[in-house]
């Protein structure tokens, strides 16, 4: 009887936990259930340290990208099977807890339904919670499915039909899922001038990236000018910063011997300009050397990686619309406007004090990493920032830093990894709760600039 009652009391416990706290307990225990399985014999090539299992089972988690053990020749065919379901767990899991705490913003989600945002927050009843699970998935495997026959084209010809079909199966999932893992140590460089690779791969991340509620206004609207405003602004943000970063890339490497300059014919440097500019967005693969560019190409990757992709997406980062809403404030302020406008609609101070915070608590985070990083390991500035951004948009690219981290620089990066990862829904619950003040106090005033 005693026993019984503490197991209830436990469960009660748990379910009186915020949901901030249930998902990151959720993360964490598939964290530690995905180290447990990747440390057994049979699912490495070779022993492996703890450090390396849970490392490898958080980056897969988060969706991340970063490894310590090439994912090719260091894990059996098992071994890559359980990363590819963390991966497919950690994307599709956040996708569908993403559109759980949309829903708890007042903001209603579904297939036949169309993005709305509400000022205020409201009851929201969860009867739809069914049909978005399913669609969700079904986008998902659609997808990776559509990816992965087509990718089968490039691998199947060059490794086999069974080792082929894995390999397309493998990077459709984790191309989807914006996780970045490959079976190649030079992630997909071998394939820098492949059309087949250069498309697929980017396109699978970019639909990943863009967010459910994106796919679905989409899907159901059929025109631009009938979407709502949160797809028109995903939908043109994603375009103008891939557009930036393509440019940009191209200008500043072209004749770099290192990345863009080694290639023959301006075709392969124009596709790899492209790859480079679209996987920031957390896709975390590359075909060219990442450690080979110049430090204002690396600084604007990072700028590129810590923005990510969409909410309630496979993506990370600040994301997009927290981006240009910043971005619309600072115009408004120079323009004296106690408002925002874009396409015909207007956005009040609750979204900018929204992404003001969640802003705000990613660069102190961003900013704490880097600064333990600099003070507990000796080399370059950059590579170790670079790091940390990668690790904090959960990315996966890397300068080189990942595999000389110590103890400490691996549970730093990983707490990173984690944070990117479950931090923003969590920031967003908060901003879904608000409290009225029972004392009001007078305004007063400081000074500013």
């Amino acid at each position: 009887m005693a026993l019984t009652f503490r197991t209830r009391l436990r469960a009660f416990r748990v379910r009186r936990l915020p949901p901030p706290a249930m998902l990151a307990l959720l993360y964490l225990s598939l964290v530690m259930l995905g180290g447990v399985l990747l440390k057994l014999p049979f699912a490495t090539t070779q022993p492996i340290s703890w450090s390396d299992a849970v490392f490898t089972s958080t980056s897969a988690v988060t969706v991340t990208g970063l490894a310590v053990v090439d994912t090719g020749s260091g894990f059996t065919l098992f071994g890559q099977m359980v990363i590819a379901f963390l991966i497919q767990m950690g994307g599709l899991g956040l996708m569908t807890f993403a559109g759980l705490l949309l829903l708890a913003l007042g903001i209603s989600i579904g297939l036949p339904q169309r993005l709305i945002l509400r000022e205020d927050l409201k009851q929201t009843s969860l009867s739809n919670l069914p049909t978005l699970v399913r669609v969700i998935f079904t986008v998902a495997l659609l997808c990776e499915t559509i990816g992965a026959a087509l990718l089968a084209i490039v691998f199947v010809p060059e490794f086999g039909l069974w080792p082929g079909l894995w390999h397309a199966v493998f990077h459709s999932i984790s191309a989807f899922n914006n996780a970045g893992f490959a079976l190649f140590p030079d992630s997909l460089s071998r394939w820098v001038g492949d059309p087949i690779v250069n498309l697929v791969i980017p396109l699978l991340f970019i639909v990943g990236g863009l967010g459910f509620v994106v796919l679905a206004d989409i899907n159901q609207k059929r025109g631009f000018h009938r979407l709502s405003l949160h797809s028109k602004l995903m939908l043109v943000g994603t375009g103008c910063l891939i557009a930036w970063g393509w440019v940009t890339f191209a200008v500043l490497e072209w004749w770099n011997p290192g990345t863009l300059g080694g290639l023959d014919g301006w075709g392969a440097k124009l596709w790899a300009s492209w790859f480079q500019a679209v996987t920031p967005r957390t896709a975390g693969f590359n075909t060219l050397d990442t450690g080979a560019m110049h430090d204002a190409t690396a600084l604007m990757t990072i700028s590129l990686m810590l923005v990510g992709g969409g909410s309630a997406s496979t993506a990370s980062g600040i994301k997009v619309t927290t981006l240009i809403v910043l971005l619309l404030a600072t115009v408004a302020f120079f323009r004296r406007s106690t408002s925002l406008h874009v396409f015909g609609r207007s956005l009040g101070i609750d979204e900018v004090m929204k992404v003001m915070a969640l802003t705000t608590v990613s660069i102190i985070l961003v900013l704490m990493g880097v600064f333990l990083m600099t003070i507990t390991h000796d080399g370059e500035f950059l590579p170790m920032a670079f790091e940390v951004a990668s690790a904090f948009g959960t990315v996966g690219l890397s300068m080189g830093v990942t595999g000389e981290l110590d103890g400490f620089g691996r549970a730093l990066i990983m707490a990173i990894m984690f944070l990117g990862r479950v931090g923003p829904l969590t920031v967003g619950f908060f901003l879904a709760t608000r409290s009225i003040p029972r004392v009001r106090y007078p305004a007063g005033q400081i000074y500013l600039g």
